[in-house]
This record gives structure tokens, C-alpha cells and sequence, in this order.
């Protein structure tokens, strides 16, 4: 066996490995695209509707995104998580303190949700079906989820103290795309070298 032919193999598979590693991560988790927003009173009626319209399988695509803008949301490709108050007191608000302790709570998005219909005005079933949205569903490719959040962020603009950027699950997901070609390319490359060389040897016995 040729030593480049070795060498391409082994360096194919390590880096297979890692891409693939890379995307398990990524795929698993919730940090895909992240909202920041200013920390919010530890209890209100506002509070628990809001939560409770979060969690609820009637949630259109308008209502758990305001709930993500306003309780520091995080997107995965499976599940939409937002940070609450850990001791929710609905009804008797206490005193407002600086620091409160927090808890992520996180709800699956249904099969449903993740083919569900968008709409031209979010939240307003009236406005009729925005076809472009519609098609680029979380399932897609990393490029159909960029240009997801993007049409989303046109649509639904975030509020003038919230901020969003790309987590780092999507970062892993960004990595391994290249980290997979690279390993195919390498690939190719040793399998043609092996059979070109497989060739010339048969070649040279027959002569």
C-alpha cells in the first residue's frame, strides 16, 4: 500500500470522526440562534401568560417568539427554550431584587411545528401564507436556516432592547460541513490513487 494513499485514509477518517462529532453535538442541542434581552421582574400576571401561551400546542409562530425575545430565548433545530424566574410567584410579587435565581425551561417543537404553515404578518392567520417562509422549514440544510431567521427577523423585528445572534450550536454546524468535505475529498483521492496504482501493477505483471 502507497504511504499517500495511508496517510489520506487516516487523515479521511479522523477528520470524518470529528465532523461527525461536531454535528451530533450541534444537532443536539439548543443554541442554534440566542436572543439577549434585559432581565425581567421575577413575577407578574404578564409573566405567566406569556409562559403559559409558550408551553401551549396552539403556540403560532408570533407568540413563542415574543416569549423568546423577552425571556432570553435560545433556538435549537428540535426544541425553543426561554429563561425564567425559579420561584414563579404569580399573584403576590415580591419585593424587586438586583439578581433572582433563573431556570431554562424548553419546549419540543411537535412534527407539526416543524411544517407549519407561516405567515405573511406572524400571528395574523389573515394575512395569508408566506410561501418562502413556508418551505424553510427547521429541518432544512444550515443555509435554509440562516435564511430562515433572516425572513423571520424581516417579518417579526426584534424589539429596540433585544439582540440575537447565531449560538454555538450553529458554529458547530458550520464546522463540520467544510470538516466533511475535506474527509470526502480525501477519499476520492485515495480511492482513485489505490486504483490507478492497482492498475499499473496488474498491468506490469501481465506484460
Amino acid at each position: 500500500m502507497d504511504n499517500r494513499f495511508a496517510t489520506a485514509f487516516v487523515i479521511a477518517c479522523v477528520l470524518s470522526l470529528i465532523s461527525t462529532i461536531y454535528m451530533a453535538a450541534s444537532i443536539g442541542t439548543d443554541f442554534w440562534y440566542e436572543y439577549r434581552s434585559p432581565v425581567q421582574e421575577n413575577s407578574s400576571d404578564l409573566n405567566k401568560s406569556i409562559w403559559d401561551e409558550f408551553i401551549s400546542d396552539e403556540a403560532d409562530e408570533k407568540t413563542y417568539n415574543d416569549a423568546l425575545f423577552r425571556y432570553n430565548g435560545t433556538v435549537g433545530l428540535w426544541r425553543r427554550c426561554i429563561t425564567i424566574p425559579k420561584n414563579m410567584h404569580w399573584y403576590s410579587p415580591p419585593e424587586r431584587t438586583e439578581s433572582f435565581d433563573v431556570v431554562t425551561k424548553c419546549v419540543s417543537f411537535t412534527l407539526t411545528e416543524q411544517f407549519m404553515e407561516k405567515f405573511v404578518d406572524p400571528g395574523n392567520h389573515n394575512s395569508g401564507i408566506d410561501l418562502l417562509r413556508t418551505c424553510l422549514c427547521t429541518l432544512g440544510s444550515v443555509s435554509c436556516y440562516v435564511a430562515g431567521i433572516e425572513l423571520l427577523h424581516q417579518k417579526l423585528e426584534l424589539p429596540d432592547n433585544v439582540s440575537g445572534e447565531f449560538g454555538w450550536s450553529f458554529c458547530l454546524a458550520c464546522v463540520s460541513a467544510p470538516l466533511q468535505f475535506m474527509a470526502s475529498a480525501l477519499f476520492i483521492w485515495a480511492a482513485h490513487t489505490n486504483r490507478k496504482e492497482y492498475t499499473l501493477m496488474k498491468a506490469y505483471r501481465v506484460a
